[in-house]
Order: C-alpha cells, then structure tokens, then sequence
C-alpha cells in the first residue's frame, strides 16, 4: 500500500480512504472514541488512543471484515491523547489526561518505563536523533525526558500573561506579530497551574525547530540544539483572540507550520528562518534581546472550508499537501500550493477528531 489515510471519530471508528478518489476503503471499530491515529513508518500498523487503552491495528489484515486489534497496550487510567512510534517501530509512546507519558515496549501489553507529568499530557513528540521525548501538558509546561536515564532534563513554562496586541486578526500574506519571547523557568514564582494549556508540542526532522502552542492560540518557537537549555528564537499568536487553538505540527521539510483552531480554519505558516551564520551575527549585534532574534513567521495561507472546528491536520511526505479533520464529520485533503480542496473524507457519524497519514516512498 503506497499511501495510508486513516481518519478516527467520537463514533468510535477508524476508516481507512483511498486518497485519490476519496472512497472508503476499509473501516476499523476502535471500541471507543479515538482521540488520535498513527501510522508505523513501514505502513504495517496502525495505533489509535482511545480511553484508556491503546489500540494496533494491522492494517492489511483482511481475514475479517471488523478484524480485532493485534495488541492493546494497558497502563494508563484516562484518555490516551497523542502517541508515536520510535522510527525502528522498536517501541510506542504516548501521553494521557492521566498526567504520565508511558513507553511500551511492542513485544508486551504493558508499559515499560511511566514518567510523571503533574497534569493532564496533550501532546508528546519523540526527537529525531536523540533519545528524548518532549511533552506539553495542560498545566503549561513542557518537559523533556531523557529515556537512556529516565529522569526530566529540561522544563519549560512559557509566559502565557501576555496581552496580544488589537491587531492580531492577519489577513492573508500579512505577518503575524511577533513579540518578544519569554521563557521561566520550573522555579519561577508563578504557579504552573496559572498558564495556558500547551496543546501541541512538536519538532523539526532536523531537530533544529521546536513548537510549543497554548490553546489560547500563542505558539512559542525555540532552537532545542541544548537539550537541557533551549534558546527562545519567537512567540506569535496564531489565531484571534477568543478561540482555541486545537493543534499545531511542523512539515517534513521544516519550513511550514500548521495550526488548526475553533475558528473552523487551518493556518500555514512559513517558519524557514536565516542561515546559522546570518542568525549568530544577527543575534551579535542584538545582545540586548538575550538570544531572541525578531525572526517572525509569515502566514502564508487560511484554509476555511471547514465549517466546524478543525482538530488535526497532517501533511504529506514532501509537505505539499495537507490532510485537515473536523467536527463537521469530514477530513479534507488541501494542495497547499493553491490552498484548494483536492478531496473531501466522509463517512463518519461524529466528529472526526484525528488523522494519520502515510505517503513516504520509504
């Protein structure tokens, strides 16, 4: 199967579409509403968060029309809300409203090694050259767990205090506003519990980009070269005010960023940053700012098709194209260079609330 597009629902199921035509190829009974899908690398399998297990699915398996799962992963006690496979597929991990981040080992039901985030975790991602997880919660911070030692070697609270300017609403090809970016450490004297959710967490193939969004829609963007000190490179709000930022994912060519909100749309954003040499003399002649750079993000395109909330969004393999889900029961597929809409996914009774994508020739 050279591409694999799955999309999961409140209604409990995971369908599987032909990308092309749109057809409904094959549909999955999770068992419980599925608050996120992802593919292995080799396109063998398939893992939907549910409440509170995890499920993998074969996905070729065609012995049966609704063919059980092959293995359900046990441990957490609260909804399982985002999850990835290591790139060997040599183990899952995931984070859970139960405020741990778990790693399962494949070869067993049970999670082998538990971290304990403090509060509910909405999104984890795995580095892409280093044993490290990266986790945002809903009490505002990040962390970064290091797996060879099993101990947190980093965290972060990003100021989510501040007041955004009157003129966030952007207009297409218009800049999004770029305030200085602040970051405190866990021993700061504002409480965790204060801040914003950190909804989405995610970096970089290059390991050279990370993102942090609130669910207040600011997106916070640091150089994780150091894991244990990350440098602040911008802060932007995304959306406008009084809605919810629901996602936010960097593509495989680390040059666009997505955000997915309330407002029934889906944001690109071009985050290609200067060249190292450009930056360092940048920030040289800029010591004042403490590493900060006034590198701001441009929004490139708003897609606005949806007419319901827009949960989840992933691009395609050479970042052309982008997959978008909502409430509005549909998954959509946008050619990102003319921000149409190649093909609309229906067939769900609920809302579609994640979506997973696999087109690599790998």
């Amino acid at each position: 199967m050279s591409v694999v597009l799955a999309t999961g629902s409140y209604d409990h199921k995971i369908r599987f579409f032909e990308a092309p035509s749109g057809v409904n190829s094959k549909t999955l009974r999770a068992g419980a509403p599925v608050n996120c899908l992802e593919i292995t690398p080799n396109k063998q399998f398939i893992a939907a968060g549910c409440n509170p297990q995890i499920r993998l699915f074969e996905i070729n398996d065609s012995s049966n029309a609704n063919p059980d799962p092959v293995l359900t992963l046990e441990g957490h006690t609260a909804a399982v809300t985002s999850l990835g496979f290591q790139k060997d597929v040599r183990y899952l991990y995931s984070g859970s409203e139960d405020g741990t981040v778990k790693i399962f080992d494949l070869r067993s039901p049970q999670a082998s090694c538990s971290f304990d985030c403090k509060a509910p975790v909405n999104s984890v991602v795995h580095h892409p050259s280093r044993p490290e997880i990266i986790s945002g919660d809903q009490n505002g911070v990040i962390r970064v767990w290091d797996l060879g030692t099993s101990k947190c070697i980093n965290e972060l609270a990003p100021d989510a205090h501040y007041s955004p300017p009157s003129d966030i609403n952007i207009d297409i090809n218009s800049t999004a506003s770029s305030p200085s970016t602040t970051t405190q450490s866990a021993s700061a004297s504002k409480p965790f519990g204060q801040r914003a959710s950190i909804q989405s967490v995610d970096i970089s193939e290059d390991g050279k980009t990370l993102i942090a969004a609130n669910n207040h829609a600011y997106v916070f963007i640091w150089d994780p070269s150091d894991s244990a000190n990350f440098v602040p490179i911008t802060k932007f709000h995304a959306h406008p005010t009084g809605t919810y930022l629901l996602k936010a994912k960097i593509s495989p060519d680390c040059r666009q960023l997505v955000t997915c909100s309330s407002d029934q749309s889906a944001r690109i954003y071009d985050i290609s940053r200067p060249s190292n040499r450009d930056r360092n003399q940048h920030q040289h002649q800029h010591q004042h700012h403490a590493g900060h750079s006034n590198f701001t993000p441009k929004l490139m395109q708003s897609l606005t098709q949806h007419n319901k909330w827009v949960w989840d969004c992933v691009f395609s393999a050479d970042s052309s194209y982008l997959v978008t889900a909502s409430s509005d029961h549909s998954a959509r597929l946008f050619n990102l260079r003319s921000g149409e809409v190649v093909r609309q996914y229906t067939g769900h009774q609920s809302a579609v609330t994640c979506v997973a994508l696999n087109d690599s020739s790998s």
